[in-house]
């Protein structure tokens, strides 16, 4: 059984719309009893059933101590008992919580880890762990100015976890993302420049001047250097920006020629290669010394490049000549051209390089290149006016404009003289073009383990999450009072830094003992080791996060009656009352994707506050309170919701 079966097993036991690690046999485990807590407790062991799993957690601080509010790596290595062998691709799991001294005393310590573990992966909205070490988030491209980020593990029923928004400077268009997800570049084209995500805390921490009009943002394959298309009119400025992707500083802009311009790099890391739509050009970038030192004609209308390991050579997709041109990145010269049908556009390659796909819009059909020998080897019809595609280890998922249905080819079956094996599932109601204005970004975006996709419907404002081997989306996951675009997976989940070595970077909780609860597949291991957090005695003791609390006389209302929102705004244990914030205001929406309208509330004493809203068509409603003044983390996950009846209904 794969990793990405066992999640759907146990996805279908607990109802839940998504389990973002593994899923483990729940046998009783033999656990041991936990050992005396160390001083520093930066080093626990454990050896069972012939395996030994060594707790280490190495604090970021300068003086090492594990203190509130500092970053910290923990890490599990796993090992053979008898020889030391590290054990690689165990996929641990791991969790972080409170200790329960109760539950530990009335259950044993060894049944209540176990009862907290099973709770853990049924992914409750109301038992989340407070750290949760194999976790993953989406982040949803919006319309507007901004970026959702979405905790996909606690949907159940429809009901999704929006944690927080990213508010930037002007609308976004594409974005990446490097291995490590730490961080994310989002090209904002009317801005002029690329914002920067930090996606460990979600929140915006610098916009990067990318030169005129950025638009298409890619990574060379150290993640050095990112590079930025600037679609811009004039020849001038129209080309690439560089900039250090750790500084954050621009280093160089070339102009390239004329046009949109799409951007590979060979595996070795010694040339960018840029594709000049109007010009009709290639031109191919000496990365060492950032000059340009080559310009090759590929076509009178290049629209897409892509590189492939295989045969480490560059691809370039003309649509009006209908061709694709093989660029040697040895020789830097062109070896062959595959005469195809006028419409190609968008393609991309398999992990392994040996297949490429490119999709023909005019045609909705795709064409498969054989890597190995430099030739067409399918025509496959598609969904109508296919425009993103992207690949997992076993298929190629095709997005069409004009369908909601998502194409599947099955990799294993290409071949020369082989029949592709192909299939799709309904991604929404309508087609993406009844949305318009769409960004580069695709609204297809690959699962954590490489066997699911999660895929964006702009018309019905809802991202998809759907499984391999299943026939239809498991679940949906509507993005509250945004628009959606495009969707990208951030990755919080331990990783296998080293064989055998399992580590997560995490911000250090509230001072306390805490539960590092422990899980292995085979052989079944469940254990609690136990955690110290020290206080930060330097640290200002604060009141607390602002929140709301909403004061609904009723959650309905009727169509054309006026209606007033109150909530009083209190901080810390407390409940201290916030009064005179000059700022607060109210946001509210219809579901699911009516447009955000926003109104000044009136400070009436005690705490509370006061919003005359316009409820002016049946349905539900969503009510935000936001006040910047009260800082960013304010209010982000809290709402109340109202539903509008006919009058007569009400």
């Amino acid at each position: 059984m794969n990793r990405t079966t066992k999640i759907a097993v146990c996805v279908l036991a607990v109802g839940a719309a998504l389990i973002s690690f593994g899923v483990w046999r729940t046998a009783p485990p033999n656990l041991l009893s936990q050992a005396a807590l160390p001083d520093t407790w930066s080093s626990q062991n454990l050896s069972r059933d012939g395996i030994s799993v060594a707790l280490e957690v190495k604090s970021l601080a300068e003086d090492g101590v594990l203190r509130e509010g500092e970053f910290a790596d923990v890490q599990f290595r796993v090992s053979d008992s008898a020889s030391g062998q590290p054990l690689s691709g165990v996929n641990p799991g791991a969790w972080l919580d409170p200790e329960t001294v109760a539950a530990d005393k009335a259950q044993g310590r060894e049944q209540s880890c176990k009862s907290r573990v099973g709770v853990f992966l049924k992914s409750s909205i109301g038992a989340r762990p407070m750290l949760d070490l194999n976790s993953y988030f989406l982040l949803v491209m919006n319309r507007d100015a901004s970026v959702s980020v979405v905790d996909p593990s606690v949907s159940v029923g429809g009901i999704t976890s929006t944690m927080a928004r990213i508010d930037i400077k002007q609308p976004p268009m594409d974005w990446v993302t490097p291995k490590d997800n730490k961080r994310v570049f989002v090209s904002m084209p009317t801005a002029g420049e690329v914002a920067v995500i930090d996606s460990e805390q979600f929140k915006l921490v610098e916009s990067v001047a990318a030169g005129s009009n950025p638009v298409r943002v890619a990574l060379q394959p150290d993640e050095r250097l990112l590079w930025v298309g600037n679609n811009a009119k004039t020849a001038g400025q129209s080309g690439v920006t560089v900039i250090d992707a750790l500084s954050l500083k621009p280093l160089k802009y070339l102009a390239t020629g004329a046009g949109h311009h799409e951007i590979a790099f060979s595996k070795d890391g010694r040339f960018a290669f840029v594709s000049n739509r109007d010009d009709g050009t290639l031109s191919i970038i000496d990365i060492a010394s950032l000059t340009i030192s080559k310009q090759l004609k590929t076509g009178s209308h290049p629209l897409s490049v892509a590189y492939s390991p295989l045969s480490q050579a560059v691809y370039v997709a003309d649509g009006k000549d209908g061709t694709v041109t093989v660029v040697d990145t040895a020789s830097l010269a062109i070896r062959r051209v595959i005469k195809m049908k006028q419409g190609l556009g968008p393609m991309g390659f398999s992990a392994d390089g040996r297949f490429g796909i490119v999709l023909n819009t005019l045609e909705n059909q795709i064409a498969v290149i054989d890597a190995a020998t430099d030739s067409m080897i399918h025509e496959l019809d598609v969904s109508a006016e296919p425009y993103q595609v992207v690949f997992t280890k076993a298929y190629a998922y095709i997005r069409g404009l004009a369908s909601a249905k998502v194409t599947m080819i099955n990799l294993s079956s290409l071949g020369a003289g082989r029949t592709p094996i192909s299939q799709g599932f309904e991604a929404g109601p309508q087609a993406p073009r009844l949305a318009g204005d769409l960004p580069l970004a695709s609204s297809l975006t690959v699962s954590r383990d490489d066997n699911a996709v999660f895929v964006v419907n702009p018309v019905d404002n809802t991202t998809y999450f759907y499984a391999e081997g299943m026939n239809a989306p498991m679940s949906g996951y509507p993005n509250r009072g945004q628009v959606a675009r495009a969707a990208m997976v951030i990755d919080r989940s331990l990783r296998e830094v080293e064989p055998g070595l399992y580590s997560s970077r995490i911000k250090l909780p509230a001072a306390g003992r805490f539960d590092v609860a422990f899980l292995l597949n085979q052989p079944n291991i469940i254990h609690c080791f136990t955690a110290l957090v020290e206080p930060d005695k330097n640290r200002a003791k604060l009141p607390g996060v602002p929140k709301v609390e909403f004061m609904l006389d009723k959650s309905t209302a009727a169509l054309g009656s006026p209606y007033t929102v109150r909530f009083r705004i209190v901080q810390g244990q407390q409940k201290a009352q916030r009064s005179g914030v000059k700022d607060v205001q109210v946001r509210y929406f219809r579901a699911p994707t009516s447009q955000a309208r926003q109104v000044a509330a009136l400070d009436v004493g005690n705490g509370i506050y006061e919003a005359p809203v316009t409820l002016d068509q049946n349905g539900a409603w969503y009510l935000h309170v936001r006040a910047a003044s009260l800082g960013t983390r304010f209010d982000d996950k809290t709402f109340a919701s109202v539903r509008v009846l006919p009058g007569d209904a009400h």
